[in-house]
C-alpha cells in the first residue's frame, strides 16, 4: 500500500497545543558597556553550591556513560531521614514542577477539574491543560493572598486536584496554620491537595505551617519541595514530594525513567549534609529581604508581606515600563504583563541597584 503525501500538512498534533500558554523563564540581565548586571528574575540563589556539592558533581560526572539510580535510593533515604517520614512516602522528580506534572498525570484527565489560586505559579495552567483537565482559577484576595473559602466553594464532583502554593509565587504571601487547616477540613477526602512549598526554607512566620506536619494524618495531602531555590541547585532539576504511599507510588509510576540524573542526586545528598551553612545563607537572604521590603515601603511602594525570596509589586499598566527601566539599569526582573513585577532578593549589590531604580520610578 502506498500513500500520496502531496498536500499533507504533517503529523496530526493535539489541538490543545494551539492554545497552550508558554512558560516564560526569567530573562538574564542585559548588561553591557562595563556596567554590572544582575539577574533577579528567576528566584535563584545567588550563592555558589554548598560545600561538597562540586566534589560530588565531579565524581558523578565520571560515570555519565551509565544510567543513574532510577529509584534515587540514596537521596530518597536521606530525605526520609531528614523529614522523619517513611522512605515509601518520598518520590523524586525533575524539579517540583516535574513532580507536579506527574501528580496531574496520576489524578486528572479530560472531564476533570484542577483548582488553584490566580495569580499563582504560572506552570499550573500549562501542566493542567497538557493533562486534558480544566483549570478552575480562583482570584486572589485584595491583599494578594489565597481566598481559601472561595477555593473550597469551587470544589465540585469533578475536582481531582487542588494546588496551594505556600508561600505563593509570585506574590510571596503565605497561609497560616488555622486557615489552612480549616480549608483542608472542607476538602473531600478523595481530592488531592498539593501543598507547593518551593520556598519553605525562607519562611520566618511561626504561624505558617510546615506542610509535612499537615500531611502526616491526611492521606489526601501531598507536599512539594525542591532543591532549586534555597539549596541553589536550579540547574540540576531535582525536586520531590512527600505523600502517603498510594500517591507516592503513583508518582513513581508516572515518572520519566532515569529522569533525575546521578549528578543531581549526588548534589542533592551533599546539599542536605551541609544544612548548617544552608541555614546561614538563607538567614542572610531573609535579612536582605527585610531590608529590601523596608526600603521599598519607605519609598512609597505598596509591598505585600513576603515569606519567600522575592518581593511583588502590583503595577498594572506600568509593569512593562518598570521592567524595561530595571533592565536598562542592569537589573532583570520578572514582569507579568498588565499585573506586576516579581523581584528576587539577590546579593546586596543587586538589591541596592534595584532599589535605586525603584526610587527613580516612584
Amino acid at each position: 500500500m502506498t500513500h500520496d503525501n502531496a498536500g499533507t500538512t504533517g503529523p496530526r498534533l493535539r489541538g490543545v497545543l494551539d492554545t497552550l500558554p508558554a512558560y516564560k523563564p526569567g530573562r538574564p540581565a542585559a548588561g553591557g558597556g562595563g556596567m554590572p548586571s544582575y539577574k533577579l528574575s528567576s528566584n535563584e540563589n545567588p550563592y555558589p553550591p554548598l560545600p561538597g556539592v562540586l566534589e560530588s558533581v565531579a565524581g558523578a560526572a565520571a560515570s555519565v556513560n551509565r544510567y543513574p539510580d532510577m529509584a534515587c535510593g540514596e537521596l530518597t533515604a536521606a530525605l526520609a531521614d531528614h523529614f522523619g517520614v517513611p522512605a515509601a512516602h518520598v518520590a523524586t522528580g525533575t524539579g517540583s514542577v516535574g513532580v507536579a506534572q506527574q501528580l496531574l498525570q496520576a489524578t486528572s484527565g479530560p472531564g476533570d477539574e484542577v483548582v488553584y489560586a490566580w495569580r499563582s505559579f504560572e506552570a499550573y495552567p500549562i501542566i493542567t491543560q497538557i493533562s486534558g483537565a480544566a483549570s478552575v482559577r480562583v482570584p486572589l484576595r485584595a491583599d494578594e493572598s489565597h481566598d481559601l473559602d472561595a477555593m473550597a466553594d469551587a470544589v465540585t464532583d469533578r475536582t481531582r486536584l487542588i494546588f496551594v502554593c505556600n508561600p505563593n509565587n509570585p506574590t510571596g504571601r503565605s497561609l497560616r496554620r488555622d486557615e489552612l487547616t480549616r480549608f483542608l477540613d472542607r476538602v473531600p477526602s478523595d481530592v488531592l491537595v498539593v501543598l507547593d512549598e518551593a520556598y519553605k526554607e525562607f519562611v520566618r512566620d511561626p504561624e505558617v505551617p510546615d506542610g509535612v506536619e499537615l500531611y502526616r494524618d491526611r492521606p489526601n495531602v501531598a507536599v512539594l519541595r525542591t532543591f532549586s531555590k534555597a539549596y541553589g541547585l536550579a540547574g540540576l532539576r531535582v525536586g520531590f514530594a512527600i505523600a502517603h504511599e498510594p500517591v507516592a507510588e503513583a508518582l513513581r509510576k508516572t515518572a520519566v525513567p532515569f529522569g533525575v540524573s546521578q549528578i543531581a542526586q549526588d548534589a542533592a545528598v551533599a546539599s542536605l549534609r551541609a544544612e548548617a551553612l544552608l541555614l546561614e545563607r538563607v538567614d542572610a537572604l531573609v535579612g536582605e529581604r527585610t531590608r529590601v521590603v523596608d526600603a521599598l515601603r519607605a519609598q512609597g511602594w505598596t509591598v505585600p508581606e513576603t515569606q519567600a525570596n522575592f518581593v511583588w509589586l502590583r503595577l498594572g499598566d506600568r509593569t512593562a515600563e518598570f521592567a524595561a527601566a530595571c533592565g536598562a539599569a542592569g537589573v532583570a526582573v520578572r514582569p507579568f504583563e498588565g499585573e506586576g513585577c516579581r523581584v528576587t532578593v539577590g546579593e546586596k549589590e543587586a538589591n541596592d541597584l534595584f532599589l535605586e531604580v525603584a526610587a527613580r520610578l516612584r
